[in-house]
């Protein structure tokens, strides 16, 4: 149902790991676009969605990262059967890619289950020409911002999941002028309205791709919650550091933004779920303790999907 996009750097992996056996409890299926050359982190990741009885889709053709000119490294890990049918190759449908290479792909990767995922594609006629009579077996994970409903259109019948990037990118300073704001309403509108059976997002690090930024002028904490007063649309809460002149200090400055997270907290107003992600919230404030950048962009994910899985559950 819930197909949450990754790109496969470092704490993208560990929150992938630590949250494998709730997302295959409630069906979730990560897709995973590996950026990283080396490919442990992805290995380590695909077994523990494997032990946990869970699924995956993998990019085997990345568009971003070390692997843009060559995915061989990853088809390689997937023909080592060390997963079972558990983990699907993803066809990456970029706009660089005309139908000859998304057959291709598609031949080379026939045992592995392979998906679809549109991103900028333009020969949806002449692909879903080709399936023809196979098209009802097959999934197509659909990045909404490149395919509109009369492009998605040529492919009912067959598995449709509509990914949407609910994150508004800003410089991290920006979000102080905007504490809150709507993320998405997919969750409840994917099937309904739109016909999907199943619906995705980049969760709160969006689509926009960069190998990692310098220095941080502020550091923000961004918390997704659904909100049963506004017919249960998923928000966003935006805590950023007060601190923002210098790119010093990025410890002081994500104290800043977490006692600013701890306040909403303990307001009994913020509608945050109490997952597992902010009970370690809480004991990074208790301790005055800086775990790094990146962690704390992990514990933002395992929370975003905490929140999910509990809502849909």
């Amino acid at each position: 149902m819930y197909h949450p996009y990754f790109r496969g750097k470092q704490f993208e992996l560990l929150t992938v790991r630590e949250t494998a056996k709730l997302m295959a409890e409630q069906n979730f299926v990560p897709v995973i676009e590996p950026v990283k050359e080396s490919l442990g982190g992805l290995e380590k990741a695909l077994k523990e969605i494997c032990d946990a009885k869970g699924q995956a889709i993998v990019i085997v053709n990345p568009y971003h990262g070390d692997h843009q000119e060559n995915g061989t490294g990853i088809s390689q890990l997937l023909q080592q059967g060390l997963f079972g049918g558990a983990i699907s190759a993803g066809i990456l449908l970029r706009g660089n890619i005309n139908l000859a290479d998304a057959v291709a792909c598609h031949q080379a990767h026939l045992g592995h289950n392979p998906t679809f995922v549109h991103a900028g594609f333009t020969e949806q006629k002449g692909l879903a020409g080709y399936l023809h009579n196979t098209l009802p077996q097959t999934r197509h994970v659909f990045i909404e911002e490149h395919a509109n409903t009369l492009y998605r259109k040529h492919f009912e019948g067959s598995t449709r999941i509509l990914v949407r990037d609910g994150f508004k990118r800003r410089k991290n300073a920006e979000f102080a002028k905007i504490p809150v704001e709507e993320f998405s309403e997919l969750h409840l509108t994917f099937k309904s309205d739109l016909g999907m059976d199943g619906f995705g997002d980049f969760l709160m690090v969006g689509d926009v791709y960069s190998e990692g930024g310098g220095p941080a002028y502020a550091v923000a904490i961004h918390l997704t919650f659904i909100d049963p007063d506004a017919d249960e649309v998923m928000y966003i809460y935006h805590f950023v550091s007060i601190t923002n002149d210098t790119p010093t200090d990025p410890a002081g400055k994500f104290g800043q933004a977490l006692q600013k997270l701890i306040l909403k907290l303990n307001s009994g107003t913020s509608k945050l779920l109490e997952t597992s992600a902010i009970k370690e919230f809480r004991d990074l404030h208790a301790k005055g303790h800086f775990p790094g950048l990146g962690y704390v962009k992990k514990l933002s994910m395992k929370h975003h999907i905490e929140t999910l899985a509990d809502y849909l559950g």
